[in-house]
């Protein structure tokens, strides 16, 4: 076995490496670029080296600066983590010429099956359904559509080295097939060093089903059943569980076993997925091999209770698989939710900065990889992240700061381990996703398995805007806020000492204010809590160990759990629950009379410009003064985080003023240009 293995990768998987490793005995080498010298990878390795500046092709792309740090380092072998070199096979050639270990598959399978166009060609050859398309390489944007008229709208444009939901488009017209082919082949460039691109036809109502593979150097090959990667944006997966709730065994089995016939067909030894797309009728289509981990893999170690980092290792040192197909049991339910660091209100675009508050919820024993599910409990909760409280979030590396993930026996048990999680989940100083992950577990669609890889576009076509709680729910957060006012009340008149005893009486009539509803209500308070009585009559009883400070508060309001994330505001609280971001004011009967006199503050009007909407690095301006731009046409485009967005115009208007050129770095809300 191995002594030292360094960690070609950054953030969360270079994390999660560093952990099965050091339960292995084996020492850790990280790499750094001048962005992550503070990064908690750094932080985890026994060593760690510098190799250039923060952006990827600068550093951990460029595979002689790797290369200088293996050899300084004397690390037995490398384990790639998934994007940057995992699928390039002149970085596995490199390692094998210096005679160092890869912890991936051989360099003959990268070749075949880590380049999309080349795995889909062997697909055929090897009698595998796949979808339709062109995997020829593409000259330039006229030749893309063309090539997409000819396979038929809509398509989705591809790179071929590409991964994550870089480099990817869909496209329904010439117009978006020009595009969309010149952002993929610039996100390509930019990610992974190369800008081929391919094009096929895109199912629409699709489901995105995946199978785990397993191989060895001696001709052994499982797979640890499936997860389902159904919910995605901009291509990009959110949401992933495992076991999928639409596969039945009899399918399980047969994509199981094309997916391990295919790897040995290749030559494939250690942990990879095949990817297939599954239509309603449970026909399923090859879509790609990733010749690497995958990013969900902690759904399938929490079902198997197999550690895949370690298996990958130990297949690395020539070791053969220590489990067969037939000792695979798929037990309970596992869910992962992705944190990533953008904002949900703004369309998803990427947020940068400094993590003022980083406090995920506790994990159970059972987080280590390997650990058999449920061990720990009915309910297991792991956190994998490659960030901490007052690290920074960077412009320059992908938006994902950690993956949540639940097991419990069941699918509705690990959903509602989920809902509970993300609300106990505590980020600031970002833009975060967590409502809107929070807004999907609650959606009916996923809550009934009834899914297809539309369905973020189709629920939420006009972006995500917050989620509306039913009147129920309203009422509890209402009476909960009432009562840690009417605490934090009591509090305010102990510290100012304007009180003549304990006894001393704060008001028990409130009215509270949330998502344009108004309750009145009067609180009876008692040791053991606080009954709520609404105007109407009806009660809720409401306990909690909430004291004034905290920013989380775990409450029993009618019978029923609540966990809310708390701020403080004049007169209420900021709370973050299910998904609601909301303001709940708690005011005397007189104050609530006198608030209704207020004037309401309007915001400025930006119709007439256009904002950056995140930081980012202008690519491109596609318009000049005095053109006259029609809604919908394309003004410039703004790179961040590795991806590439578009930024349309919203109605027809002249451009004025421009103040930004490409290359220009800009800020949130700076001003690109201005109209009339």
């Amino acid at each position: 076995m191995f002594d030292k293995i360094l960690i070609a990768n950054r953030g969360e998987i270079a994390c999660r490496v560093i952990k099965t490793a050091r339960k292995m005995g084996i020492k850790t080498v990280a790499i750094y670029s001048d962005a992550d010298k503070q990064a908690l990878h750094v932080e985890m390795a026994d060593e760690a080296i510098h190799i250039g500046p923060p952006p990827a092709n600068q550093s951990y792309i460029v595979i002689d600066k790797v290369m200088e740090a293996v050899n300084a380092s004397g690390a037995q072998a490398v384990h790639p983590g998934y994007g940057f070199l995992s699928e390039n096979s002149k970085f596995a050639e490199a390692l094998a010429d210096a005679g160092v270990a890869f912890v991936g598959p051989p360099v003959g399978a990268i070749q075949s099956m880590g380049d999309k166009i080349t795995s889909k060609k062997i697909a055929q050859e090897a009698g595998v359904s796949t979808v339709p398309g062109y995997m020829g390489l593409i000259e330039d944007a006229e030749d893309a559509v063309k090539i997409s008229n000819e396979v038929g709208y809509p398509v989705m444009i591809k790179a071929s080295a590409g991964g994550g939901g870089k480099g990817m488009r869909i496209a329904w017209n010439d117009e978006e097939a020009r595009e969309g082919f010149q952002s993929s082949k610039n996100e390509a460039a930019n990610s992974f060093g190369d800008d081929r691109i391919f094009i096929e036809k895109f199912v629409t109502q699709p489901r995105h089903i995946e199978i785990q593979v397993l191989c060895d150097s001696h001709g052994n090959g499982i797979y640890l059943g499936e997860r389902e990667c159904s919910i995605q944006r901009r291509n990009q997966k959110v949401v992933e569980e495992a076991p999928s709730p639409f596969l039945d065994e009899e399918t399980r089995r047969a994509m199981g076993e094309q997916a391990v016939s295919l790897a040995k067909a290749v030559g494939y030894a250690s942990a990879g997925t095949v990817e297939f797309i599954v239509d309603g009728e449970k026909n399923f289509y090859f879509l790609e091999m990733n010749t690497r981990l995958q990013v969900e893999h902690p759904v399938t170690e929490l079902i198997t209770g197999v550690d895949l980092v370690e298996q990958m290792i130990r297949v690395a040192a020539g070791k053969e698989l220590g489990i067969t197909q037939d000792d695979v049991k798929l037990t309970g339910w596992a869910i992962e939710n992705r944190l990533y660091a953008e904002d949900p209100y703004r369309n998803f675009l990427p947020s940068i900065g400094r993590l003022t508050r980083y406090r995920p919820p506790a994990e159970t024993a059972a987080y280590t990889p390997g650990v058999a599910p449920g061990d720990a409990g009915d309910v297991v909760i792991r956190n994998d992240t490659g960030v901490y409280e007052g690290g920074e979030i960077s412009m320059f590396y992908d938006p994902m700061i950690a993956k949540l993930c639940t097991w419990a026996p069941t699918r509705d048990a690990a959903i509602e381990a989920m809902r509970v999680a993300l609300d106990s989940f505590e980020v600031e100083g970002i833009g975060h996703n967590l409502p809107f992950l929070s807004a999907v577990m609650d959606h009916p669609k996923f809550v009934s398995g009834d899914m297809t890889t539309a369905f973020i576009a189709e629920e939420y076509p006009d972006g995500f805007d917050g989620v509306d709680l039913p009147e129920a729910d309203l009422k509890r957060i209402a009476a909960s806020c009432a009562a840690m006012h009417r605490v934090a009340e009591i509090r305010r008149t102990q510290v100012s000492g304007r009180m003549d005893n304990h006894e001393r009486k704060v008001g028990t009539d409130w009215v509270v204010a949330l998502q344009g509803q108004t309750y009145s209500m009067s609180i009876d308070a008692d040791p053991g809590g606080s009954t709520v009585r609404f105007e109407d009559g009806n009660t809720i009883r409401v306990t909690s160990d909430w004291t004034p400070g905290d920013q989380l508060a775990v409450v029993a309001a009618g019978g029923a759990p609540l966990v809310m994330k708390v701020g403080k505001i004049t007169h209420g609280f900021t709370i973050r629950s299910r998904g609601a971001e909301l303001k709940v004011h708690v005011r005397t009967p007189r104050q609530a009379e006198l608030a209704q006199l207020m004037p309401e503050k309007l915001p400025p009007d930006t119709s007439k410009l256009l904002l950056c909407p995140m930081p980012g690095l202008i690519v491109a301006v596609n318009v000049a003064v005095g053109d006259e731009v029609q809604e919908g046409q394309a003004l410039c485009s703004v790179e961040a985080m590795k991806m590439e967005n578009i930024l349309r115009a919203e109605k027809k208007g002249v451009v004025t003023k421009i103040n930004a050129t490409a290359g220009d770095s800009l800020a949130v809300d700076d001003v690109i240009m201005e109209f009339e």
